[in-house]
């Protein structure tokens, strides 16, 4: 039927170029964009699906970031535990050194530098902060994903608890030397080894002991302060350090973990007591307590030295390593201090000193080897320095029987201790990095294929678009001619009426 009123051919036309212009428009969309869903008109369903792979690898993306972090933290921390195992190396050689009983050096040397070491060791195990109470020592998480639950999407390294913490304290290297036999006072018990303890605990407390050290005209006191709520043991080692190292005298805890005092130098020592009555002395014992350096070989006087009668001599003779020198002790050396002078000037020369005891009234005497003095003082109006009259002959007592090895065995055998430890740090560590490899290596794999999936369901086919395109572009055409025709049926009805 023709009809002027309704072209349905070109109602037809206009439909299938509306169609077919939809099908360019979107075709083109494709192209320029690179994706098939540009719209969650496009397709809904695989826009949700794509965008769940997308936020998967969004998530992945930084959880490899995460793990590459992680990895340089870890391996920061396994080159300072690298520098702190050759500390340790440096002070195995020094403890070693110090061990052998033919050593003929200044220990107190090798102490000063092994004693540097365990700071440097707290130092650096505090800059890669895997000290107690580090932010590192602690169980160490890194989130990464990839999994349908936190556990599984996070790999930890556990690195908490002292036996991951690498300062000296945690690797029990804090109150170790290499010094020889340390001095301690008769009847001390106090353990200073307590954790967490504090001593001289109350306001304006304080302990003084008072040392005769040969070399040093006056008595040398040393004073720890306390305070109201105490100080801990490296606190009082530090004070007492601070004002003996330069007489080189060393205070130490020894294997007891009492108070101990170390020197190469002929020395006494008087602990006063406290002042204050503060609770938990740094020693226990009877106040003026006194010790002599009995690492040495010594040799007491009498308690109370009194000077000869004027015109008479204390005559000593002093025999050491096959030398043997005289000393005469006359009137004008009244005073300890006077005689101390006049008997070192004789006798330094084969190794033996003279020092004031203790209680600073009387004179002792040390030295590195053996000796014997033979003291005469018949007729001389005063017992002399040995206290008796006539003629004593008196050999000296040997060192202690703490050994002059027992510090340096004690500290190699802290030191083997350790390295063990140390060790168990540094497996922990570099297992912590092999495993963050291995979880960066399967997230980047399911990055790759969760893209892949991704891309499959989002992505433009650039070939089958660019058919589509052309196939699109055809059928506008046709249907514009078409439309034109199906515009062009009405004036057929004009030439029905010409022959009207």
């Amino acid at each position: 039927m023709i009809s002027l009123q309704t072209n349905v051919d070109s109602i037809n036309a206009q439909n299938n170029l509306n169609i077919n212009n939809q099908l360019q428009s979107k075709t083109i969309q494709q192209l320029t964009s690179g994706y098939r869903i540009n719209s969650s008109a496009d397709d809904a369903a695989g826009l949700a699906v794509a965008n769940g792979y997308r936020d998967d690898i969004a998530e992945l993306t930084q959880g490899v970031n995460n793990a590459h972090a992680a990895i340089s933290q870890l391996q920061i921390i396994d080159g300072g535990l690298s520098n702190i195992s050759t500390i340790l190396d440096r002070m195995k050689t020094l403890a070693t050194e110090s061990a052998s009983s033919t050593f003929t050096g200044n220990r107190a040397t090798l102490n000063q530098e092994y004693q540097s070491l365990i700071g440097e060791i707290t130092r650096q195990a505090s800059n890669v902060n895997l000290n107690s109470g580090g932010s590192f020592n602690t169980s160490l998480s890194t989130y990464i994903g990839g999994a349908n639950s936190a556990a599984n999407a996070t790999v930890s390294v556990d690195l908490s608890g002292t036996q991951n913490a690498v300062d000296a304290t945690s690797l029990g290297l804090v109150n170790t030397n290499v010094l020889g036999a340390g001095v301690g006072f008769s009847g001390n018990t106090q353990s200073l080894n307590g954790a967490g303890a504090t001593f001289l605990v109350g306001a304006g407390s304080s302990q003084t002991f008072t040392f005769n050290i040969y070399g040093q005209a006056n008595a040398i006191t040393a004073t720890v302060n306390g305070s109201a709520t105490g100080i801990t043991q490296s606190a009082a080692l530090l004070s007492l350090n601070n004002q003996l190292n330069q007489y080189g005298i060393t205070a130490s805890i020894g294997n007891n973990g009492t108070l101990q005092f170390f020197s190469d130098t002929a020395f006494t020592v008087k602990d006063n007591g406290t002042a204050g009555a503060p609770s938990n002395p740094l020693t226990n014992d009877a106040a003026n307590t006194t010790t002599d350096n009995s690492s040495l070989y010594t040799l007491d006087g009498a308690a109370t030295y009194a000077a000869p009668a004027v015109g008479k001599t204390d005559t000593l003779t002093i025999t050491a390593g096959g030398q043997t020198v005289t000393v005469g002790i006359g009137n004008s050396d009244g005073t300890v201090a006077q005689a101390v002078a006049a008997i070192n000037q004789q006798t330094a020369g084969i190794g033996v000193y003279a020092v004031a005891n203790g209680a600073g009234t009387g004179i002792s005497f040390m030295s590195g080897s053996s000796f014997s003095i033979s003291d005469n003082n018949s007729g001389a109006a005063a017992t002399g320095v040995f206290g008796t009259t006539g003629t004593s002959n008196q050999s000296s007592a040997a060192p202690s029987a703490t050994t002059t090895t027992a510090n340096p065995d004690a500290a190699i055998a802290a030191i083997n201790n350790a390295i063990q430890q140390l060790g168990l740090v540094q497996g922990r560590v570099g297992a912590g990095e092999n495993t963050l490899n291995y979880a960066v290596n399967l997230a980047n794999s399911q990055v790759a294929n969760f893209s892949t999936t991704e891309s499959n369901i989002r992505d433009a086919n650039v070939a089958q678009d660019a058919a589509d395109l052309t196939k699109s572009q055809v059928l506008v055409q046709t249907s514009i001619a078409a439309l034109a025709q199906a515009n062009a049926e009405p004036q057929n009805v004009l030439k029905l009426l010409q022959n009207l």
